[in-house]
Formats: C-alpha cells, sequence, structure tokens
C-alpha cells in the first residue's frame, strides 16, 4: 500500500471515528440537556461534546495503527 493510500486510510478512519463519537453521543442528548425542573445543562454541549468526537477520534486511530503495525510485521 503506498503512502497516499495509507494518508488517505487514516483520514477515513478519523473522520469515521469522529462520526461515530458523534452518534454516540447523540444518545440521549436530549435528556442530558433538558433536565426535569431544572435549567438546560450547557456543560453538555461544551464539554461532553468535544469529548465524545474526540474520543471517537482517538479511539478509531489507534486501531487503525494497531492494525497496521501487526500487518506490516508480516
Amino acid at each position: 500500500m503506498g503512502q497516499r493510500a495509507q494518508a488517505a486510510g487514516g483520514c477515513l478512519i478519523a473522520a469515521v471515528g469522529a462520526g461515530a463519537g458523534l452518534a454516540l453521543w447523540c444518545v440521549g442528548a436530549q435528556g442530558r440537556i433538558r433536565r426535569f425542573e431544572q435549567g438546560p445543562d450547557w456543560s453538555v454541549l461544551y464539554a461532553e461534546l468535544p469529548l465524545a468526537v474526540l474520543g471517537g477520534t482517538a479511539l478509531a486511530l489507534g486501531l487503525w495503527a494497531l492494525a497496521h503495525r501487526i500487518r506490516s510485521r508480516r
């Protein structure tokens, strides 16, 4: 596999990981933002959302790097 294909694969994996983190964060976000008889909790947007997206990206890239390392040893 060429360097350009590896770079494109890494970028694609990063985008997929960010999307997966965002999708996972969206599950139940409405309930976390609006709480019963309380004001909205905006920390869900500025704390949890970036962490979910960055965590999904980091996890996907880590798995991609591990698979690439295992594949290159063969």
